[in-house]
């Protein structure tokens, strides 16, 4: 079974969600903020609902420390929190939250929300071992914010953590799911490496959009080879 990690320094609430997710999800919860990145390592969840308003370190705060380190990073988050409006819900993207939910939390919603974030993470999940290195590319592709048509972009991107044959990195193109690029290595010279595809997109649309990308051709060996 999938795991599911509950922040919520509320007691009643994560009873609640517990409740309503056991029966599919093996659940784990913490109403200590301070414990929650550990709880994170630990049990090494598939989803993680955290809430917002909580003593010592925010939801905010926990949002944007899980996104920053590799080992927790690809893991989706689900906001469920008391706190609502459309500013808060898009600053929780930018900080790569997957989806975002009000109380009092409807929980058919929330059941649907939690299986699709962790089917569309699924794929990046592989046995291959990530290591965080930055890594300068050039990539080339078409752009979904030309006004008319897709316009032609080219971009120097540094990636976040790389595999054998993924890396993930912040790029300014609005890309969609399954597009392709060209990738360079910029680093003594660009050199062509292949063509990668989009197989996912944390904070879309937003100032702070990233993406992992898989290799689906290669011209030369890549780093990890």
């Amino acid at each position: 079974m999938q795991k599911v990690l509950i922040i919520d320094d509320e007691a009643p609430i994560r009873k609640l969600l517990r409740l309503n997710l056991e029966d599919r999800y093996i659940v784990y919860d913490t109403g200590d903020s301070e414990l929650a990145l550990a709880a994170a390592l630990q049990h090494k969840p598939n989803a993680i609902l955290l809430d917002l308003r909580m003593p010592n370190y925010s939801g905010f705060e926990l949002c944007r420390t899980f996104k920053s380190m590799s080992s927790t990073q690809l893991i989706p988050i689900i906001i469920v929190t008391g706190e609502g409006g459309t500013g808060t819900k898009s600053y929780c993207e930018e900080l790569g939250a997957t989806a975002y939910f009000e109380k009092p939390i409807d929980f058919a919603a929330l059941r649907d929300g939690l299986a699709k974030a962790m089917q569309a993470a699924q794929p990046d999940r592989r046995s291959e071992v990530r290591i965080s290195l930055r890594v300068t590319l050039k990539l080339q592709g078409k752009n979904l914010r030309g006004k008319l048509f897709d316009e032609d972009f080219e971009e120097l991107c540094a990636t976040e953590n790389i595999s054998r044959s993924t890396f993930f990195c912040g790029c300014k193109a609005l890309l969609k799911k399954d597009s392709e690029v060209a990738v360079s290595l910029v680093s003594g010279g660009p050199r062509f490496l292949g063509m990668a595809r989009v197989t996912r997109c944390d904070g879309c649309d937003t100032p702070h959009q990233r993406y992992a990308f898989r290799f689906v051709e290669k011209a030369v060996n890549w780093i990890l080879n």
